[in-house]
């Protein structure tokens, strides 16, 4: 088992919620305030992490099998996307999909850090999650 920070179409209501296999949320939680916030040309968002002048951001937790990792989300996931380690608002370090380190399209960044809400972000582009 696993604990991963969902906080884009994997969470409740998502169009991926379903490659969780059934895997329950543990709560709705919050990132460290160490991270900037996309919207990937506005399709899905991604974290990368930056320490000071970061933000937070609004997710699920979920303790999930490696075995769903490994069959379902991941290969569900965009290229653009990567599995990291990421720290929660109460110091809790947990999986996460982050922003590829190597990925090269920054023409199709939209900084919604100041947001910190893919749902919230997504229902102002017309496009409820």
């Amino acid at each position: 088992m696993a604990l991963l920070f969902l906080n884009g179409g994997g969470m409740r209501g998502g169009p991926l919620h379903h490659q969780l296999q059934g895997a329950e949320p543990v709560r709705v939680a919050r990132s460290a305030p160490k991270y900037r916030y996309f919207s990937v040309g506005n399709r899905f968002p991604a974290m990368h992490e930056v320490g000071e002048g970061g933000h937070s951001v609004v997710g699920e937790l979920y303790d999930v099998p490696l075995e769903t990792l490994l069959h379902h989300l991941l290969p569900a996931e965009p290229a653009e996307l990567e599995l990291g380690v990421i720290e929660l608002e109460d110091g809790t370090a947990c999986l996460a999909t982050v922003l590829r380190k190597s990925y090269g399209g920054a023409d199709q960044l939209i900084d919604i850090s100041e947001v910190g809400d893919w749902r919230k972000w997504s229902a102002t582009q017309g496009n409820p999650q």
